[in-house]
């Protein structure tokens, strides 16, 4: 595997409103896996060449249901600045994948969090192994973290 450092890391824009915060002025705790699921998604979609969930769901008959999310929170979300996902795979097992997302605005670390998800055959929501191209692909983009 290689470190983060050695491999380019997917990055996913987040335009945070004024409508995601709450009284305190911060986004929502709600919104963080949002934005966080909204990012691994996109990374699906550019290793995929297009394919993000939906995709996979109804083009591929492949599911990637979650088995556990966590965050810690490091610092507020606020509007004043772009709030940049950063994605990477960080395991693949037989039928499962884990994520890291780590969320920063204007270079702090807002939040970081472990994503796991299993492969199913989505018509079935039965589990399945990881298919053998997207097995193929996920292991070239494994980072050590």
């Amino acid at each position: 595997m290689q470190t983060a450092t050695e491999k380019p890391v997917y990055e996913h824009e987040i335009r945070v409103t004024w409508g995601d915060c709450d009284p305190a002025r911060i986004a929502y705790t709600a919104r963080i896996p949002w934005w966080a699921l909204d990012a691994i998604n996109g990374w699906w979609e550019d290793v995929l060449g297009g394919d993000g969930w939906y995709q996979m769901e109804l083009d591929r008959d492949v599911g990637t249901p979650f088995v556990h999310m966590s965050l810690d929170f490091r610092s507020p979300i606020t509007p004043r600045h772009r709030l940049i996902c950063k994605v990477v795979p960080t395991a693949l097992g037989d039928r499962s994948i884990t994520f890291r997302v780590d969320g920063c605005q204007d270079g702090i670390l807002c939040f970081e969090g472990r994503f796991v998800c299993v492969f199913t055959v989505a018509s079935t929501f039965r589990s399945q192994p990881a298919p053998p191209d997207i097995r193929k692909i996920v292991e070239q983009c494994l980072v050590d973290v």
